[in-house]
């Protein structure tokens, strides 16, 4: 499988704290991948790695075969639009419009006509969901799933291949984390991204995940599907996964992602699992 991120052994030291020691983790071309650990283990840390905002002390991170820290700022600034971020609280301009927070992207790197860049926005706008009379309000008039659509459609303006995702569903009530996992497995599922994000949330994971890569310890413990992640008898990994563990079962995981693609109006039952229960 073609690697898009590469983690090589890599240690990190904060504040004189080793945060990473001996890390190795490789992201593939078209699958999800959540990371998941303790308060403090370094997640974020790891994902700001990735995003070439720390460099770490060993080790390399290359991304698109390009090694950050360690090529020309040019380079990298062309690697860097190839990948797309949502940050936990969103992170929009407050200052802004959601017209203007979307296009940010496109203004700065100013290869994109005038007369395309609003086209362009409506069009990201619709992509996650949002109506056009949206794209005139101000960040203070958005419901907190509001924020994180707006947030998504930045992160896609430029149409990156590598999608960057930091407690995408955090602060968000259950129908409206719902609504959003869902639209991350349409997103998914039509662009072909690549999707590397910071999760706690349990049916997150569910939803969307492919893989689930455990920090714990200073390095990964773990990075396999989430039918073998929850069953590891490392402390972290039993009280992450306490009460759910016997959901995490692969032929469970596939009936709840059916749940969310297939919604009658039956009472929101499956088609696919009424016709099962009627054979």
């Amino acid at each position: 499988m073609d690697p898009i991120i590469e983690v090589d052994n890599v240690t990190t030291v904060l504040g004189g704290h080793v945060i990473h020691r001996g890390l190795n983790l490789t992201v593939h071309r078209g699958e999800v991948i959540a990371l998941i650990g303790g308060s403090g283990s370094g997640k974020t840390t790891l994902l700001r790695l990735m995003l070439g905002l720390d460099v770490p002390r060993e080790g390399t991170v290359k991304i698109f075969g390009h090694p950050l820290g360690r090529c020309a700022a040019r380079d990298l600034e062309c690697v860097r639009y190839r990948w797309g971020a949502l940050f936990q609280h969103g992170a929009l301009f407050s200052a802004l419009s959601v017209f203007d927070n979307i296009a940010l992207p496109l203004r700065e790197l100013k290869s994109v006509p005038p007369a395309l860049l609003k086209p362009l926005v409506m069009l990201k706008l619709a992509q996650v969901g949002l109506k056009p009379e949206d794209a005139a309000k101000q960040p203070s008039e958005l419901s907190g799933g509001m924020v994180k659509r707006v947030s998504l459609a930045r992160a896609l303006i430029l149409d990156p291949q590598l999608l960057f995702l930091d407690e995408p569903t955090a602060g968000l009530d259950p129908d409206s984390a719902k609504q959003f996992v869902k639209l991350l497995r349409k997103l998914r599922q039509e662009l072909g991204l690549t999707v590397v994000m910071v999760t706690h949330d349990v049916d997150t994971l569910f939803a969307v995940v492919d893989r689930v890569a455990v920090l714990a310890d200073q390095h990964i413990i773990a990075s396999a599907p989430l039918s073998e992640v929850a069953r590891l008898p490392h402390p972290f990994v039993r009280n992450f996964f306490l009460g759910h563990v016997e959901r995490c079962a692969e032929e469970d995981v596939k009936r709840f992602r059916l749940s969310l693609d297939d919604t009658s109006d039956e009472g929101g039952v499956p088609a696919v699992l009424r016709d099962e229960a009627n054979v």
